[in-house]
């Protein structure tokens, strides 16, 4: 019996032990995000990295690659080290969009070369406007493009960013025309709204916070279906009749393809706890944020759900990058 029972436990020694017995490179990590420092996706990775740190025992810095609408952070990332000691942020333009926009520039396969870890925030987004523009409402502002002497600009944080696609998609919805200003990121557009530089912006909330309180900035209408929870008094743009209209941007985690399961697994399991911890999420929607606590197989669904839905998008709107 005493000899069986010892074969068992030789026996069970011989197995695997589960990934999550496997320890965490223990050298400090780096979040390589190709889009600029203070955007809203940089604030909801600042706080992940911060969790990620204290979880781990040790540093997750977040390093901005912002050029070029997030093809030099994903050329980065293509030659990064694959140990696990890099991660990657990337939101849904860079995922979903900026392959349709840039086929012939874009040197990785975003849907093959990366793979997810956890999600982390969506990002509601508005069409805002200076505090003293005349332009009250969407309707407002379609009227408004209608006067050619005087074109409608708009700001983004450059070719391919949300801000562009958003916008460009609402002009093909509308059928109206309106200038693109690019600027070297959303922080940078946003400033440009604030001071008057330009006349509109499709801006992230938490962009637009700090712009509120003192007029210089105002919100004319929600990108998303359904009202914000946060401003109930401002409708959607579906509301204010640019039909079918939705537009909603996310930012996740994940890892190069070529980085060990183990460490994939083990980033996974501790990313989607803190993505799903109560005070994390509170975190986000103070810094006007909201949670997003989406799996690895989910997030997988969504990036080809959403990578479909751009490509019809693009190609119907005849929208160029």
């Amino acid at each position: 019996m005493k000899k069986r029972h010892l074969l068992q436990l030789a026996a069970l020694s011989a197995i695997p032990l589960p990934s999550w017995s496997q320890k965490y490179p223990s050298s400090s990590s780096t979040i390589i995000m190709p889009l600029q420092a203070g955007s809203a996706s940089d604030v909801a990775i600042r706080h992940m990295a911060e969790r990620l740190t204290q979880k781990l025992g040790q540093g997750f810095a977040v390093e901005n690659v912002a050029a070029a609408a997030g093809l030099v952070g994903l050329d980065r990332l293509s030659k990064a080290r694959t140990d696990g000691l890099v991660v990657a942020a990337l939101n849904n333009s860079i995922m979903t969009i900026l392959p349709h926009l840039q086929a012939k520039n874009i040197k990785v396969d975003t849907r093959k070369d990366f793979v997810p870890i956890a999600g982390v925030a969506n990002i509601p987004t508005f069409f805002a406007v200076p505090g003293g523009s005349k332009v009250k409402t969407i309707q407002d502002l379609i009227r408004q493009t209608k006067n050619i002497a005087n074109p409608v600009t708009y700001a983004s944080g450059g070719v391919g960013s949300p801000q562009h696609l958003a916008t460009e998609m609402f002009k093909a919805f509308t059928n109206t025309q309106l200038t693109h200003i690019p600027y070297r990121g959303a922080s940078q557009a946003a400033l440009a709204v604030a001071s008057g530089e330009v006349q509109v912006m499709s801006m992230a909330l938490s962009l637009a916070q700090p712009f509120l309180s003192d007029g210089k900035v105002r919100l004319i209408g929600y990108c998303g279906t359904e009202r914000h929870a946060q401003f109930r008094d401002i409708p959607t743009l579906q509301e204010q009749g640019v039909t079918n209209y939705d537009y909603s941007s996310w930012i996740a985690l994940f890892f190069h393809k070529d980085v060990p399961t183990d460490v994939v697994e083990i980033l996974r399991r501790e990313a989607q706890s803190i993505s799903e911890d109560r005070d994390f999420q509170v975190q986000l929607i103070r810094s006007g944020l909201e949670p997003w606590p989406k799996t690895a197989k989910q997030l997988e669904r969504i990036v080809e759900s959403d990578f479909q839905r751009w490509k019809k998008i693009i190609q119907d709107a005849n929208i160029q990058g």
